[in-house]
């Protein structure tokens, strides 16, 4: 069977010539097309006589009307499409040509700017909006909305028109009553109110999260940075306290040396560790060239040593324990005068050189006078 119609391979529609199929291609830009067998339909209403194309077209028309009763004479104009380029005469190629250079110069059609701004607001896009102006000869918004409404099913609604210079196209008759009409743009109006309330409410709930997306976070933060600070306290209290029991052990450890240097000295016997209260010292009996009196003036002078530096620090001067110091060296007061004297004859070589060793720990000795 020979194709009885062309159909656009981009959009499905069914078109009965080619020059409906160029009008297509110019108003869509689709160029793939193909011969088919479905013819197109050819659906009249009784009620008012309105041809429609296709089973969608009067689906529109019964709920737009209520007419529900069509008679098919698609067979009556059903014919063979001839594909083959008609010969024209040279008048008639002029004006193709002619026609042809005109078609080329297309531009987007001229609408009024305030319906298109109310259309804009009603819901509809720029294109959508052009087109419907464009098509329905700008007459008014009414006509525009009925010209949306018999062609929301179009596939080229929403693309903007581009139409030759110059053209003018003029108003068609709106096919819906008055009180429908009106009930028609309320709908519409209805549809594009609600469309920004939701999309009003959709940005707010977003806002609304990211502001609580963002005080968690802040939260967070705040949180860590105060857990960090507290680690930190922590950690540098407890290096004090590592740092102040290393030197308190260092200090002891020194005191148990110097301690323990002192009973050197003195010849004493090393204090026995397992004892909580240690025993009075025991000089042991030995052989020397010292006597026993120099080592207990030495200790006496130690003693003496010990209070002059941890009341006075730095000079003897006549501060208690400077005076005994020297007496316990032989130094004996001179009547009647604020000096000291050691007679030759009683200078001890033994005692004088424990003085030495007691004054040069004193000065030297940083911990000495703690005990």
């Amino acid at each position: 069977m020979a194709g009885v119609s062309l159909k656009c391979g981009d959009c499905g529609s069914l078109l009965k010539s080619v020059e409906e199929a160029q009008e297509h291609a110019e108003l869509t830009s689709h160029s793939n097309f193909s011969e088919s067998t479905e013819a197109v339909l050819n659906l009249v209403c009784s009620s008012c006589g309105k041809p429609c194309r296709s089973k969608t077209e009067s689906d529109l028309h019964t709920k737009r009307t209520g007419h529900t009763e069509f008679v098919d004479k698609t067979a009556d104009t059903v014919k063979p499409i001839s594909l083959e380029v008609p010969k024209v005469t040279a008048s008639e190629s002029e004006e193709a040509v002619g026609a042809s250079r005109q078609a080329e110069e297309m531009v987007v059609p001229e609408v009024d700017k305030k319906l298109l701004e109310e259309l804009e607001g009603m819901g509809f896009s720029t294109a959508r909006a052009t087109r419907a102006l464009h098509y329905s000869g700008n007459a008014s918004l009414e006509a525009a909305v009925n010209w949306v409404v018999e062609h929301e099913n179009d596939p080229d609604i929403d693309q903007m028109p581009s139409v030759p210079v110059n053209t003018k196209v003029e108003a068609p008759k709106p096919s819906l009553t008055p009180e429908q009409l009106k009930s028609k743009q309320q709908e519409l109006r209805e549809k594009a109110r609600k469309k920004k309330e939701e999309e009003e409410k959709r940005i707010e709930k977003e806002k609304e999260k990211e502001r609580i997306r963002v005080g968690k976070e802040l939260l967070e933060a705040k949180r860590m940075e105060e857990e960090n600070e507290r680690k930190r306290i922590m950690a540098l209290r407890k290096a004090e306290k590592e740092e102040e029991k290393r030197a308190r052990e260092k200090i002891r450890q020194k005191l148990e040396e110097d301690k323990a240097e002192r009973r050197r000295r003195l010849g004493l016997p090393p204090e026995d560790p397992s004892t909580a209260k240690p025993a009075a010292p025991v000089v042991e009996e030995k052989k020397s060239s010292l006597p026993i009196r120099p080592a207990t003036k030495a200790e006496q002078m130690r003693e003496c040593l010990r209070s002059l530096k941890q009341n006075h620090k730095d000079r003897v001067g006549s501060f208690k324990g400077g005076i005994e110091f020297l007496e316990l060296c032989e130094f004996e007061r001179v009547e009647g005068s604020e000096f000291l004297f050691l007679p030759r004859d009683k200078v001890d070589m033994a005692v004088l050189n424990s003085a030495g060793s007691e004054l040069d720990s004193a000065i030297k000795n940083p911990f000495f006078g703690v005990l």
